[in-house]
């Protein structure tokens, strides 16, 4: 199972998610690194482990406001060798599947940023990207009929609990294994939650591909070690 550390930007810093509460968010504080500068924060991380991908949530775009270009763009040509998953919304209609950002990026769209209006873009298959299922106090954020067309999601999902990141009631066990019964063929990824060790084993034995996650890795729950047991 394979970890992949998030960096969520506000203002052009590295914030501390919690719950999904964007307006709350304050910068990241970590045993890895001594400032919430973007630059800072990867380099922290890849201290800890040589990770080959990362996350990255530009909540500014997210929230409505401009988007963190020039950070994103800052942080791929800095490190070349990391394949950056970017959240930045869903692009204007006009500009997919384009997406300008460095050739070591691959997009991230939540179910969140979609409306009924814009499922067509989906069926577009020249894009390559991600698709986030995005819940938050167990309701689901998105157009209706999403959850319900598996065929047009693209291989890799992820499942995002919302309410869960930055908190201390562990990741959502029961969708992670209902989702992955049900859609044997798509890779799922993991999102919100995980405390240490014991989360991350579950998630493994349940036959999840991936995990995001940021808070145990700051906080040193999870360090090295345990990050060796599952590259």
């Amino acid at each position: 199972m394979k970890i992949i550390p998030v960096l969520d930007l506000m203002h052009g810093q590295a914030v501390h998610a919690r719950h999904g509460r964007r307006e709350h968010y304050r910068p990241l504080q970590s045993l890895l690194c001594r400032s919430a500068e973007p630059q800072a924060v990867v380099g922290g991380l890849l201290g800890l482990q040589p990770f080959d991908t990362i996350y990255v949530a530009d909540l500014d775009a997210l929230m409505g406001k401009s988007r963190q270009s020039a950070v994103l763009s800052r942080l791929m040509r800095t490190f070349p060798g990391i394949r950056f998953w970017v959240d930045q919304g869903l692009p204007d209609s006009r500009e997919w599947p384009f997406f300008e950002v460095e050739d070591n990026a691959v997009m991230v769209v939540g179910s969140e940023s979609f409306s009924e209006q814009s499922l067509p873009l989906l069926t577009d298959r020249r894009a390559s990207f991600i698709l986030s299922l995005d819940f938050r106090d167990g309701e689901w954020l998105g157009p209706d009929q999403l959850p319900k067309r598996p065929e047009l999601w693209p291989e890799t999902v992820i499942l995002m609990n919302l309410t869960q990141v930055g908190g201390t009631d562990g990741p959502d066990f029961v969708r992670a294994k209902r989702f992955k019964a049900r859609y044997p063929h798509h890779r799922f990824v993991a999102a919100g939650g995980v405390r240490g060790e014991g989360d991350l084993e579950r998630l493994a034995a349940m036959g999840m591909d991936a995990v995001l996650m940021a808070s145990a890795l700051h906080s040193g729950a999870v360090d090295a070690r345990v990050l060796g047991r599952f590259g």
